[in-house]
């Protein structure tokens, strides 16, 4: 089961067992297609992925800037602001996601604050590759 594997993603390590259990209640696990195109550049997004399994490209402006693999997550962004997203990331492999929408995010925003620091820190951290 999933959930028992938030605590091996890197993003969620900083948490506590009972707020995994949180986190785990609020997400949930997805398999996708090579070739689905999970976020695109220029549109709103309301979801949060880490990746469990495979491969993803992300692109800005149609020029690969990285890929991603177990472990990476993207569209943090969009829990915390109602932003486009800044690039578009495609599943290169069959992949396994967790995802969190960000009307899940809000319902554990202010009961868990450590969660919404860890996205915080994430979205600065992204920024300042991005410039």
């Amino acid at each position: 089961m999933y959930k028992a594997r938030l605590n091996d993603v890197p993003f969620f390590s900083m948490l506590k067992k009972k707020e995994l259990e949180v986190i785990a209640q609020q997400t949930d696990e997805v398999d996708v297609p090579a070739g689905k195109v999970l976020a695109e550049q220029g549109t709103f997004g309301d979801q949060f992925f880490v990746i469990e399994e495979g491969t993803a490209d992300v692109t800005r402006d149609g020029q690969r800037v990285a890929e991603l693999g177990p472990g990476d997550f993207f569209g943090e962004m969009a829990l915390l602001e109602a932003d486009r997203r800044n690039a578009t990331v495609t599943a290169t492999s069959p992949m396994t996601l967790i995802v969190m929408s960000r009307a899940s995010f809000r319902a554990i925003d202010k009961t868990m604050p450590r969660v919404h620091e860890a996205v915080a820190q994430a979205i600065e951290q992204r920024r300042v590759q991005v410039a």
